[in-house]
């Protein structure tokens, strides 16, 4: 077993995963082998239907698992973004099954209304396996739904509301059994056919609720909301824009830059932008990858500066400018690039003075020769120790 794979299976989040997905496992199975065998015995179409449906969970219960497990593995140089994908591919599965497995019982169902000698009159029997297996399969969505709530895992959602599709398809069952032994013989098939349209429309929900994860739709509105009022909220941001999201399985990934004084230091800067990635981690339980880029102007239509010069190109020309004058090394120059221009910082030290008798005279032409390069809007020049 790959070092990941060890890691993914003691993830508190993984271990939660396969025991709330195992419960369901051994009440699929029991639920599906008996709704086949007394739906065969007491001829009920609706029930066996039902029971098929309860094996497709049973076959999902393993995708879930298999997904949970390669899902939680730590990130790696081929997945710097961790696997969390595998559940989102996991859930589009599940859904695709669903809607399979839900054509082939109301193609069966349909063919059988069409002709009357095939249709069948269920025996009680049914009836009884048809009240548990509402009763069951509710108590397994409300284990199922909560667990998903609280691990925020769109596949553990998807697992449970494949349970609920099985309890609410088993009233189905159990008034079209009940309609049956009335007389009605037909009712046991057309609640075949309304389980089939139930169990088609949550797996196209869950395709296309996954699908939207994949093509990296945004988090909710009200998510971003909130994360966005947490950055605007920390001392030394000035503005926020370019704030992008997107899922991956239970995780929610964030990226966004942030505009501060283009006056501090670099590492102000980046503390800055550490605590509004710290703050968001501890605010929101499914982020779990915060990008933060820093900027010294709002650059989000365009980039003013594209065209400026570099520090190496910048610092040899303004040698040029220099050359008569005072040497400056280029530790001497600090180059701000703000609205399309630059501005340089010149800190000169005191032993220069010693130099020139007139210190303004030469603070004055180290301005003026600089100010020939165009790109460099302002010139300030000081002295230091």
């Amino acid at each position: 077993m790959s070092t990941t794979a060890e890691a993914s299976v003691h993830n508190p989040r993984y271990r939660e995963v396969r025991k709330v997905t195992v419960v369901g496992t051994v009440v699929d199975f029991v639920l599906g082998v008996a709704k086949i065998v007394i739906g065969w015995i007491a001829h009920s179409e609706a029930l066996v239907a039902d029971g098929v449906h309860s094996l497709s969970d049973l076959a999902t219960d393993f995708v879930v698992l298999y997904a949970a497990r390669h899902s939680h593995m730590d990130a790696d140089e081929d997945h710097p973004y961790g696997h969390g994908r595998i559940e989102t591919l996991a859930t589009v599965g599940l859904g695709i099954m669903l809607i399979l497995v839900s054509f082939g019982i109301a193609w069966d169902a349909v063919s059988r209304i069409g002709v009357p000698d095939l249709l069948f009159t269920p025996g009680a029997l049914a009836l009884v396996v048809a009240f548990l297996s509402v009763l069951s399969k509710e108590a397994l969505y409300q284990y199922t739904v909560n667990v998903a709530r609280r691990l925020k895992s769109n596949m553990l959602m998807a697992n449970a509301w494949h349970h609920r599709s099985d309890a609410i398809s088993s009233i189905v069952v159990f008034i079209g059994v009940a309609g049956a032994m009335m007389g009605y013989h037909y009712l046991d098939a057309v609640a075949a056919v309304v389980v089939a349209v139930m169990i088609a429309k949550i797996g196209l929900d869950l395709v296309l609720s996954s699908t939207r994860e994949l093509i990296d739709t945004a988090l909710e509105p009200e998510l971003v909301e909130a994360i966005s009022d947490v950055i605007t909220h920390v001392n030394g941001v000035r503005a926020l824009h370019m704030l992008r999201t997107r899922r991956s399985g239970g995780r929610a990934l964030v990226d966004l830059h942030l505009q501060v004084d283009p006056r501090i230091s670099v590492s102000e800067g980046h503390q800055i932008g550490d605590t509004v990635r710290r703050k968001l981690l501890e605010k929101f339980d499914e982020v779990t990858d915060v990008t933060v880029h820093i900027d010294p102007e709002d650059d989000e239509t365009e980039s003013p500066c594209d065209h400026l010069p570099l520090r190496e190109e910048l610092v040899e020309r303004l040698r040029t400018q220099w050359s008569e004058m005072a040497s400056i090394d280029s530790e001497d120059i600090t180059l701000h690039y703000l609205s399309g221009k630059l501005q340089v910082d010149v800190a000169l030290p005191f032993s220069v003075l010693d130099q020139y008798d007139d210190p303004v005279q030469l603070v004055q032409q180290i301005e003026r020769s600089a100010k020939t390069i165009p790109e460099i809007e302002h010139v300030q020049v000081c002295f230091r120790a």
